[in-house]
């Protein structure tokens, strides 16, 4: 691996894009209690951002919406841990010098949207960029998985189906642009007690069935988690009904919640139903967005 070489007024900038689960079925689950899962998952051009700068010492700096709710767990913050993973890794024969890294938090906290997965992703992603280094792709891959079950996802950003417990990835390029709104009461679901309270595990897997368009494809598919979660959080069921109102063709949970999806038929349209829910519960976050295509830039069909 060739050695970092590094100006001292680069910045890098990554983005770390929403991940929405369109549609997530638990399939089984694994001997160490993992469950299995096949899930249809998308990207948003909404999210976080980092930024990566070479400093004299490491510091992280977190700004933004939701910043506040990080403060407490910095230790613990998944970007730290993606730094020094991939600092580790490539400890020999390449340099990862000090970084400044600024955190904006844009994405609610433990929403189901993969927030600290996709700030882990860009972290990787940056640092790379920023060390100029080239480790083997498995090494990446490797790390990863070590960071979280949404981590390779999330360093993917783009349309894709995953099983297993989210490590075995297919691209899905043919997969359009979608305007959405993301909307979430701002209260918490536990992940472990969602799982904890499915009574069924061995569900039916994802089919990609033909239809006439993408929405009706992905209204034949689950969330698996949703009623669990809508039982936990009654919000939750508040919050899809508000969407319907707001003229959403399709709304959905998205992971384990409790943030949920209303899909709208442009950006305008979301925008529009993002405002009207804002002034509605001005305590709730609502979000209008477009997903990242697949290989071909297609409209919502």
């Amino acid at each position: 691996m060739p050695a970092a070489s590094l100006r001292d007024d680069v910045t890098v900038i990554e983005d770390a894009p929403a991940k929405i689960n369109l549609a997530l079925h638990v399939t089984g689950q694994r001997s160490d209690g993992y469950h299995l899962l096949d899930m249809l998952v998308t990207f948003t051009r909404h999210g976080d951002r980092l930024e990566f700068t070479p400093a004299e010492k490491d510091e992280f700096v977190i700004s933004g919406r939701f910043a506040g709710m990080l403060d407490g767990s910095r230790d613990d913050n998944l970007v730290l841990k993606a730094r020094d993973f991939l600092r580790e890794a490539i400890a020999e024969g390449s340099s990862a010098p000090a970084v400044r890294i600024h955190l904006q938090k844009n994405l609610p906290i433990a929403s189901g949207i993969g927030g600290g997965s996709a700030d882990a992703a860009a972290t990787l992603r940056g640092l790379i960029r920023l060390w100029n280094v080239s480790p083997p792709y498995a090494t990446i891959e490797a790390i990863a998985i070590r960071l979280g079950a949404d981590v390779p996802m999330c360093l993917e950003s783009r349309p894709l189906i995953a099983r297993g417990i989210g490590e075995q990835i297919t691209p899905v390029g043919e997969m359009p642009v979608f305007a959405m709104v993301l909307a979430n009461p701002l209260k918490g679901v536990s992940t472990p007690e969602v799982f904890r309270r499915l009574t069924s595990k061995t569900n039916p897997p994802l089919e990609m069935t033909p239809c006439s368009t993408w929405v009706e494809m992905v209204g034949l598919m689950r969330n698996d988690l949703e009623p669990v979660a809508r039982d936990l959080l009654p919000e939750i069921a508040e919050i899809s009904s508000m969407l319907t109102k707001q003229g959403a063709s399709f709304v959905r949970m998205s992971g384990s919640g409790a943030t949920c999806y209303g899909i709208f038929d442009t950006l305008a349209a979301a925008e529009r139903a993002a405002t009207a829910l804002h002034s509605e519960r001005p305590d709730w976050y609502f979000e209008a967005t477009e997903t990242i295509a697949g290989a071909h830039d297609a409209r919502t069909g």
